[in-house]
């Protein structure tokens, strides 16, 4: 089959408000039930692609976050870590097995109509993802390292250190690829599939590689 461009789906929908009883179950449970209930709740509906699963899914995680817009998705399978540090945007796409690690004194921020792909995992300790950003199946970002100091110990028994993580606005995150502690990505960027990225990439940059490069600009392509 020929090549084929058709138009985008996520980025342009459109999000509704939630239905008036789904937020008020949101409210009730937040008011009924302390977090480990929630969790308890929540595993119930876990792993099925049913609408019933999907909605108690919404109402657990909007209990518990910190922020939860409407219009989210979250797919079956769906793992998380101190789900009360989240702030999740509306109109959010969270794939299936997709895993956020968050931290009990972090900071997760999800952006309005951000794609989150299948089998992701985002080191949530200190993340923001700002609007519309993608983030390709399989990509993982880690938001901490072990510092191996002092060096006569085993490593994972050395100190953590936690390095904020950026993603602007529009960017691109590639399948399988990875982002290390402390990296900015810039507004519109890409990043190619399976790259490694170390350092911090300027606003509408294509990097690809391990580690990653700067090829071109999506600047340069569009003044042709």
């Amino acid at each position: 089959m020929a090549e084929r461009v058709v138009t985008a789906v996520h980025g342009l929908r459109r999000t509704a408000p939630d239905p008036d009883h789904e937020v008020g179950l949101a409210d009730y449970l937040r008011a009924t039930h302390d977090l480990p209930r929630l969790i308890d709740l929540h595993a119930r509906f876990a792993t099925s692609d049913g609408e019933f699963d999907a909605m108690m899914r919404r109402a657990v995680w909007r209990a518990a976050c910190r922020r939860f817009g409407h219009g989210v998705r979250i797919g079956a399978g769906v793992g998380f870590k101190h789900l009360e540090t989240f702030e999740i945007g509306s109109g959010v796409f969270i794939g299936a097995q997709a895993y956020i690690q968050g931290r009990f004194d972090g900071v997760c921020r999800i952006g309005d109509h951000v794609w989150i792909g299948p089998q992701a995992y985002l080191d949530a300790r200190d993340l923001v993802l700002e609007d519309y950003v993608g983030w390709g199946p399989g990509a993982r970002v880690l938001g901490s390292e072990h510092t191996g100091v002092p060096g006569d110990v085993p490593i994972i028994q050395t100190d953590l250190r936690i390095e904020p993580v950026l993603v602007r606005r529009g960017a691109d995150i590639g399948t399988g690829a990875v982002i290390l502690p402390g990296v900015t990505v810039g507004e519109g960027a890409i990043v190619g599939a399976g790259a490694v990225v170390t350092a911090d990439v300027p606003d509408f940059a294509i990097v690809a590689g391990v580690p990653a490069r700067v090829l071109r600009s999506r600047e340069d392509t569009n003044a042709r």
